[in-house]
């Protein structure tokens, strides 16, 4: 009776999918440019891939990695590894082959799907590659899934971080996480079943899948970004052919969206809701946004993978008002403000903002000492400094750490300061982010070189272009005799942010 008890109790990711299947098979789910795929397709081949999947011994906890661009074959693919109990690992497919490496061993991929550009860089792993051997795969599978029964609170997505020791961290996600996530977003963004999604995130971002996920849920129609580069001009012309209700950009794409003559064939009467997040906007930003679109709601979501990933919205009405804050803690997060020894700051003062409830992460794979750092006091540790207005509203104004985010992707300097730090020309090296006038913020470094070493700017940029994802290379370097401490040794990178926060960057 225990196990039916159990069963009767549970919800996991793909079951929401295959509910609106059920309800409405032939109703279109996602779109990808000329492809598509109705709720009842997707339910199918996700069913089938799951079964040729366990036909190459994947199996309960087993870990999959998805080196995959945007596509409809990346959510089919998320949904099959989860139908068996196993555990989606989407790889950034702009990290370095050094990078993905690591990624792949730490988790230590079962299997890995793949698109055929991206397969070599899955090295030894098993690889099922997407095209003929993909689709074969699924024809031959029966859509009839293995006796397992998976649980709410079992691993269903490993989703890496860059880490501040240098190496990505894998930030553990249960099905719990991401269905609590996904109804806590529904109830603070309002979408409906007649919405239509895009978002211009990729999907092996956290915040690009789980964007899809409400829609889903509802029986709504997403439609899916094509990897390649972000085209203005291509993402207005989805936008209103599809007629899309509901979409996200981060900063920079709305900049170039709002700024471009193509803008007006939006239509804004059916487009209702336009959110932003994974980096802070210029005010300039929001409002060239706001005047581009007045009677459009203006949603910011904001929050981390560790937390799956929305902790605030600032919503509709206070996106004017209240402009530059990330709004208030979602209906199903508890949040509070805290100085270093974990206790309540006053309301407008300084702390770092800690979480606690469903949505909160299973911890750091393989990272006991990482996960009881974070997890102190019983709380989850953000990193974000922040201060809370009367009414409530959160407004970030540093990090704990330090981390930047060049054009919505997450840069750790630590990163980056041990690819440079291998060059044998460079003694010591310090890296921050500037201001950069299209991706908000992007890495600085400032480099002690070696006595007598004779090294330049570009062969520096270079050895690191080939060591790390393009988007982590430093933008510049400046080259110093000695790098400011305090008197513990520790090198003060805020007295470096505003020395070189002038420094011009293309």
């Amino acid at each position: 009776m225990g196990s039916e008890l159990d069963r009767s109790r549970r919800l996991t990711v793909p079951e929401l999918v295959a509910r609106s299947a059920r309800r409405d098979p032939d109703a279109p789910a996602l779109v990808c440019e000329a492809d598509r795929r109705s709720f009842g397709e997707l339910e199918e081949r996700a069913r089938r891939l799951a079964g040729a999947l366990a036909a190459r011994g994947v199996g309960p906890g087993d870990r999959v990695a998805m080196l995959q661009y945007n596509g409809i074959e990346f959510v089919e693919a998320f949904l099959a590894i989860q139908k068996l109990g196993a555990c989606a690992v989407p790889v950034n497919f702009r990290l370095s082959r050094e990078e993905v490496a690591y990624v792949l061993d730490d988790c230590g991929a079962r299997l890995a799907i793949a698109d055929q550009e991206l397969a070599p860089r899955a090295g030894a792993v098993e690889t099922l590659v997407v095209g003929p051997a993909y689709e074969e795969a699924i024809a031959a599978a029966a859509p009839e899934l293995p006796a397992h029964e998976v649980r709410g609170d079992d691993l269903a997505f490993l989703m890496y971080t860059s880490g501040t020791t240098g190496r990505p961290k894998g930030a553990m996600l249960s099905h719990q996480n991401l269905v609590v996530n996904t109804t806590n977003w529904l109830y603070e963004v309002g979408a409906r079943a007649d919405d239509v999604w895009l978002s211009g995130l990729p999907l092996f971002h956290i915040g690009g899948l789980n964007g899809i996920l409400p829609f889903l849920h509802l029986g709504a129609l997403a439609v899916i970004e094509p990897s390649g580069g972000f085209d203005p001009v291509l993402s207005i012309a989805r936008l209103a052919e599809h007629d899309v209700s509901m979409c996200f950009f981060v900063p920079t794409q709305w900049q170039e969206i709002c700024s471009h003559p193509d803008v007006g064939k939006v239509d804004r009467e059916r487009l209702r809701t336009a959110m932003w997040g994974a980096s802070q906007a210029p005010l300039p930003t929001l409002e060239l946004l706001a005047a581009t679109f007045p009677s459009v709601e203006i949603v910011n979501a904001f929050g981390q993978t560790e937390m799956s990933s929305n902790t605030c919205f600032l919503r509709g009405a206070d996106a004017i008002r209240k402009m530059g804050s990330v709004g208030r803690p979602a209906l199903g997060v508890e949040a509070r403000i805290v100085d270093e020894a974990g206790a309540d700051v006053p309301r407008g003062e300084v702390g770092e903002i800690v979480y606690r409830g469903p949505t909160v992460m299973l911890g750091y794979h393989g990272k006991p000492e990482a996960t009881a750092e974070a997890f102190a006091g019983g709380w989850f540790h953000s990193g974000d400094l922040v201060r809370e207005d009367p009414e409530g509203f959160i407004y970030v104004v540093d990090r704990l750490k330090d981390m930047l985010i060049s054009g919505g992707e997450n840069v750790y300097p630590a990163e980056v300061e041990r690819a440079l730090i291998e060059h044998p020309a460079v003694a010591e090296v310090a890296v921050v982010g500037i201001p950069h006038p299209r991706w908000v913020e992007t890495p600085l470094a400032v480099v002690v070189a070696e006595p007598g070493a004779e090294v330049g700017e570009d062969e520096l940029i270079d050895h690191c272009r080939a060591r790390l994802a393009g988007y982590k290379k430093p933008s510049a370097v400046v080259f110093v005799e000695d790098l400011p401490r305090n008197a513990a040794g520790k090198v003060l990178k805020r007295q470096l942010r505003e020395a070189y926060a002038d420094v011009v960057v293309g």
